[in-house]
């Protein structure tokens, strides 16, 4: 579901930053946000304007908006750290200070 503004190259390219560098973010994400606090795995398998879809366990797909829509690819990195201090806060775990 990739689309504008963000170029399949660039997807993949974020894709891989969160798999490779913030894969236990991403977890966090998914338990407190997407619905899941049972998971166990949370890949990034994709990401649009209006979310970042994580790939759960080995098969569904767990989608956690954004909450705006997003133009530009550097605003990713922003809306992906505010994304992980909520659920921080939310599980009621300390966050990384610079991501």
């Amino acid at each position: 579901m990739s689309g504008a503004p963000f170029t399949a190259d660039v997807v993949e390219a974020i894709k891989r930053h969160m798999n490779d560098d913030h894969a236990d973010d991403g977890l966090t994400i998914v338990r407190a946000l997407g619905g899941r606090p049972d998971a166990q795995t949370a890949l990034t398998s994709d990401v649009d304007a209006e979310a970042i879809t994580f790939t759960i366990d080995g098969g569904e797909r767990v989608r956690v908006p954004w909450g705006e829509t997003l133009t530009e690819r550097a605003q990713v990195r922003k809306a992906v750290v505010r994304l992980y201090r909520e659920a921080c806060a939310k599980l009621g775990l300390p966050a990384r200070g610079e991501h």
